[in-house]
């Protein structure tokens, strides 16, 4: 992909799902990757472990730099000390990917204070601190930078009992676009890419059940879900130089879940 190649990387949440499906590619494009993780090694289970190192040996095996860096990125001083480890161990960063996220189901009415600010610490003042990182080292090595935030379908679309969920991704959407308003004119561009229902880990619940399964993707127009990979490739070509005239936008990367299904057959009156 034009533009990646040599470029430095750090995809938040890369150990597993959508994130290590991204740092993969772009490691397969060319691009050097920094793997954030949030558990801790010594703590993490076995399986975690294996996941983990799967994606490094995937990256080591393009021919790229790799480097792994643990942090909570709802912690502050967790993202400073991972941004500091990255650019002291490459120099500088030049692409930033914002994917780190969970979700917490409860009726709203019985969502707990702690669970939602759960939610928006991770994955929206997670990816703000994140992006300030980035910020703050494009302008102060006067370079351009990309930012590319991994939203989700449910910034437009409202998920009952989810609304910690439904509120950091509608979150997500002005900071996508007014972090790349602001900055613009120092040619720094940051976009989104907006998953619809993807086959995750994440998404056990209903991937590993048939009847759950039907279930989500009768309301996909494509009739099926989404892979992480397909949701990779759409990250790289906004990272790519083919990209470099976007700026502020999110890709709906969906089969057509934003479409309104339930439009597939007139019912209006005519």
């Amino acid at each position: 992909m034009k533009g990646i190649r040599g470029k430095n990387v750090l995809v938040t949440g890369a150990s597993s799902g959508i994130g290590q499906s991204i740092a993969i590619k772009l490691a397969e494009y060319g691009a050097n990757v920094a793997i954030n993780y949030y558990s801790s090694l010594g703590d993490a289970k076995d399986t975690e472990q294996q996941i983990i190192q799967q994606c490094r040996d995937s990256i080591q095996a393009c021919g790229v730099n790799e480097l792994l860096v643990q942090a909570d990125v709802s912690n502050k001083n967790e993202v400073d000390r991972m941004f500091s480890s990255v650019l002291d161990s490459w120099g500088g960063l030049d692409i930033l990917v914002n994917n780190a996220g969970i979700q917490i189901a409860a009726a709203s009415h019985e969502m707990s204070m702690e669970q939602l600010d759960a939610v928006l610490s991770t994955n929206l003042r997670g990816a703000f601190i994140c992006a300030q990182n980035a910020l703050n080292h494009f302008l102060d090595a006067d370079k351009s930078g990309i930012i590319i935030n991994v939203s989700s379908v449910h910034q437009v679309i409202p998920k009952p009992q989810f609304i910690g969920y439904s509120m950091s991704k509608g979150g997500m959407q002005n900071l996508t676009r007014t972090l790349a308003l602001e900055y613009a004119g120092r040619n720094i561009r940051v976009n989104a890419i907006a998953p619809g229902a993807t086959v995750t880990p994440i998404n056990d619940a209903w991937i590993h059940d048939e009847q759950k399964r039907a279930q989500v993707e009768q309301h996909i127009p494509m009739k099926r879900a989404g892979s992480s990979e397909e949701m990779a490739e759409v990250t790289a070509f906004l990272c790519s130089d083919y990209a470099a005239y976007m700026t502020g936008q999110t890709l709906f990367v969906d089969g057509g879940l934003t479409l309104y299904p339930d439009f597939r057959e007139a019912w209006s009156s005519e």
